[in-house]
C-alpha cells in the first residue's frame, strides 16, 4: 500500500512516498505556491507519487480537524483554505492534514530522536519556529487541534514586529530569518562560514542567536517537563555550531537547574523529511 506524505514549508513542498516501515522510496520537491495554487500542487504531488492508499500533509499555522487552514503567518493569503475536505473529494482517499512541525515531532518520535520517549518536544528552527508535544506517549493536539504554536510565545514584550501582527515571539529572534536579522542582513550560511573562519561579529551573532534558542528551550521544559526535545528544520544543518552554546545558555535558563533532570537535547534524525516521513505515517494510522 503507497503511502504519501507532504511537508508544506514557507518556501518548498516535499513529499515522500514511503513502505511499510517508513522508509522512504521516492521523494518529490517543489516551490511553495500561493495559497490559491495550493491544493492543485498538493493533488499533483499525490498523482506524481504513485500514492493509492493515503495522504497525510503537515502545513504551518493553525489547522481545524476537518483539514482546514485556518491561517497561517508565513504563508500569505492561507486563510479558511479546505485543504482536507478538497483533497479527500478529488482523490478518494484517506487525507489527514495537520500542523506542520505536529507532523515533524510525530516522525521523530515514532522512528527518529525520540523513538521510545513517553514525554519529547520537537522544535523546528525554520523560516519560523513550530513545535510539536507528545505527553504520556500521545501525540498533544489540544482543544482545537492548535497545540504547539511555540513560535508565538511572546519572549520580548513590545519586541520586533512578527508576522503573526504581534511583538516580541520566539520566531522573531531564534528562527532562520532571525538569524539574518541579528547578523544584519548575512545569510545562515555566511554567518557560520564566519563563526569557522573566527569572524568576532559572527561570534557574536551566533552566541546571541544560542541565548535566544536557550530562552525557548527552557520556557518549554518549563511547562512540559520532557525526557528529550529534539530540535530540527532548516537550520539544524549549522546547529553543530551552536549546540555547546546552546546547552550552556540553556542550563542557566532553566528554573531550579540544579535540583532537577535536564531533558536530553538532540538533533533531528529524520532531517528535512521528518514532516513528511510523519505525515505519511500518521495518515496511514
Amino acid at each position: 500500500m503507497s503511502r504519501v506524505g507532504i511537508d508544506v514549508g514557507g518556501t518548498k513542498c516535499f513529499g515522500v512516498l514511503v513502505d511499510e516501515g517508513g522508509q522512504v522510496v521516492r521523494e518529490v520537491r517543489y516551490p511553495t505556491p500561493p495559497a490559491s495554487e495550493l491544493i492543485d500542487l498538493l493533488q499533483s504531488m499525490f498523482v506524481e507519487l504513485d500514492g493509492s492508499a493515503s495522504l497525510g500533509i503537515g502545513v504551518p499555522g493553525l489547522i481545524t480537524a476537518e483539514g482546514v487552514i485556518n491561517a497561517s503567518p508565513n504563508m500569505p493569503g492561507a486563510k479558511n483554505v479546505p485543504v482536507g475536505p478538497e483533497l479527500r473529494s478529488r482523490l478518494g482517499v484517506d487525507v489527514h492534514v495537520e500542523n506542520d512541525a505536529t507532523m515533524a515531532a510525530y516522525g521523530e518520535w515514532k522512528i527518529g530522536a525520540a523513538r521510545g520517549a513517553l514525554d519529547a518536544v520537537m522544535i523546528t528552527l525554520g523560516t519560523g519556529i513550530g513545535g510539536g508535544i507528545v505527553m504520556g506517549g500521545q501525540l498533544h493536539r489540544g482543544a482545537n487541534g492548535f497545540t504547539g504554536e511555540i513560535g508565538h510565545m511572546v519572549v520580548q514584550r513590545d519586541g520586533v514586529q512578527c508576522v503573526c501582527g504581534r511583538r516580541g515571539c520566539w520566531e522573531r529572534y531564534a528562527s532562520g530569518s532571525a538569524l539574518k536579522m541579528l547578523s544584519g542582513g548575512m545569510s545562515g550560511e555566511d554567518v557560520f562560514a564566519a563563526y569557522k573562519s573566527g569572524d568576532e561579529h559572527a561570534k557574536k551573532v551566533v552566541a546571541e542567536f544560542a541565548d535566544w534558542i536557550a530562552v525557548g528551550l527552557a520556557n518549554m521544559t518549563n511547562i512540559c517537563d520532557p525526557e528529550v526535545i529534539v530540535i530540527g528544520g532548516g537550520v539544524v544543518q549549522s546547529f553543530v555550531e551552536v549546540m555547546e552554546s546552546v546547552r550552556s545558555s540553556f542550563v542557566q535558563a532553566l528554573y531550579s537547574s540544579e535540583y532537577r533532570a535536564h531533558p536530553r537535547l538532540a538533533v533531528a534524525v529524520l532531517g528535512e523529511r521528518a514532516g513528511a516521513i510523519g505525515s505519511a505515517l500518521i495518515a496511514a494510522e
